[in-house]
């Protein structure tokens, strides 16, 4: 594993929301960017379930970084599985020259669910497949011209997107902790934002990416490790389909252990910091009626941990 002390790590705060967000709504959701941006928040992540009232991540992307200067977008994650990659890999450009390099898009394979996978078009066994196809001509679409790919899902000849990112290079960053996803990070990402994890589960994740990355002539970059926090306000318990993620992923762990109150975020990023990881994006589990007073709560704990 790369070696790096944690007074070289660059520490960002990020918020996100999570796919049962209700701030969906002009008001709200407004109100949430501009609290991001004036508290100096270092990005906002919208996460994707077509089932729930989550917004669309990339027009809820695009909304924010025309309303702010500073603050970046990202996903967290967005699915690609049963999206056509050349359209995909032109919006995505298109959102990173028009905020002018604030474009931080997480790409993912989606939930397992049924539902979800017929609505997306793509069946469950073949994700990973349509995954691992899309993101190496995607990469290719943003730094090439003239593409052509003949593939066992997509084929084109001498295509050329005439937008491109502004970021060189434009870094795409995956999600996940099972051990096959892990791979794929080590493979084809350039950055891991696990999420509902311990710093220790984390810190043996890396490992296994970076085994994997070095395998295949690769190497992560030591920065670009994340973690997606969940918080709760004290006195507020944490919300049953959180309990039963926190139970899926991490078995006998108990989901206050993950789900840290706000007054217990510096200690929860801390260890993170403490393992090398270093971007953090920290999502409530029960969204507040009034986003002012939660963001002064959020930011007064959290961002002088900054560095």
């Amino acid at each position: 594993m790369t070696d790096l002390s944690t007074e070289e790590l660059k520490v960002r705060i990020g918020y996100g929301l999570g796919t049962r967000t209700e701030s969906n709504s002009f008001e709200r959701f407004a109100r949430l960017v501009d609290g991001l941006e004036t508290r100096g928040f270092d990005s906002l992540w919208l996460s994707e379930r077509l089932g729930t009232d989550c917004p669309d991540p990339l027009v809820a992307m695009s909304f924010a970084a025309a309303r702010t200067t500073k603050l970046k977008v990202g996903t967290a994650v967005m699915v690609v599985p049963g999206r056509n990659p050349v359209i995909l890999a032109k919006s995505l450009a298109s959102l990173d020259r028009l905020s002018q390099g604030r474009a931080l898009p997480a790409l993912g394979l989606g939930v397992a669910d049924s539902a979800e996978h017929q609505a997306f078009g793509v069946d469950r066994k073949d994700r990973g497949g349509w995954f691992n196809e899309a993101l190496p001509l995607m990469r290719r679409l943003w730094t090439e011209d003239n593409v052509s790919h003949s593939g066992k899902r997509f084929e084109i000849h001498d295509v050329t997107l005439a937008v491109k990112p502004i970021q060189e290079p434009f870094e795409i960053w995956l999600g996940g902790a099972a051990p096959l996803e892990l791979r794929r990070v080590g493979r084809l990402a350039d950055g891991w934002l696990p999420s509902f994890c311990t710093p220790s589960q984390v810190a043996s994740g890396r490992q296994l990416v970076e085994e994997e990355a070095e395998a295949t002539g690769r190497a992560m970059d030591p920065q670009h490790y994340g973690a997606l926090i969940p918080y709760r306000r004290p006195g507020v318990e944490v919300p049953r389909p959180a309990q039963d993620l926190v139970a899926r992923r991490n078995p006998g762990v108990e989901p206050e252990t993950v789900i840290p109150t706000i007054d217990g975020l510096a200690d929860a990023i801390s260890a993170f910091v403490d393992v090398g990881f270093s971007k953090f994006v920290l999502v409530p589990v029960r969204e507040p009626d009034d986003w002012d007073n939660e963001l002064d709560q959020v930011a007064a704990v959290a961002l002088p941990l900054e560095t």
